[in-house]
């Protein structure tokens, strides 16, 4: 099944990039970064991101001097490449039309009883978020440091800042739209896992 893909679609490299960014559709990435996260060349990464982009797969722009590209959701054939190649997401998955990944509440098992994860920030290159990771949830505060320490190993170092509350406080922050609260719901976000739909209108 790999290599009919990889056959249809004329590179392994062009097929490790559509699962990427497929697999993380509000995800945006730089290039030494992709190199990293799919173990290939950089010049073999640069010419089929060029692909990519002439044919408006992707789309680019520049932060803080750095030029990142991510998935473009209003490609014409967004959904049927989607069905192709979101199945498979790295740890740092999103979320598409407010249904939460298969599979996310078991990747939070380990971390205790989680309600709601919300990655943003750097992770989405939104300024405006105050943190990086919201967990609400009934969690294990080791195992939460640990899964923060592995989120930075992957990411190649970056410190990364992270809340953690119980479900209870998360819903009366959000019913007096606490600051903090707002902020991070109305910044550019991945939610991981909603498990009530806390977020959805």
């Amino acid at each position: 099944m790999v290599a009919m893909i990889e056959q249809l679609f004329g590179s392994k490299t062009r097929v490790k990039l559509l699962k990427l960014f497929y697999g993380n559709p509000s995800r945006a990435y730089y290039v030494r970064e992709i190199t990293r996260k799919i173990d290939e060349q950089i010049n073999s990464v640069r010419r089929e991101l060029s692909n990519l982009l002439s044919v408006g797969i992707i789309t680019s722009d520049t932060t803080n001097n750095k030029l990142y590209y991510e998935v473009n959701q209003k490609y014409e054939y967004y959904n049927p490449l989607l069905a192709i190649f979101g199945g498979k997401k790295d740890k740092i998955a999103s979320t598409v039309n407010g249904e939460e990944n298969s599979g996310a509440e078991e990747e939070f098992k380990s971390l205790g009883h989680v309600d709601l994860v919300v990655f943003s920030g750097q992770f989405t290159r939104d300024t405006s978020s105050p943190v990086d990771v919201l967990i609400v949830g009934n969690v294990n505060k080791n195992a939460v440091d640990k899964y923060i320490a592995g989120l930075e190993e992957e990411e190649g170092g970056k410190d990364i800042s992270y809340t953690v509350m119980n479900l209870d406080d998360f819903n009366y922050r959000n019913q007096i739209r606490d600051r903090f609260i707002t902020r991070v719901i109305n910044s550019k976000n991945l939610v991981l896992l909603d498990r009530h739909g806390l977020l959805k209108d």
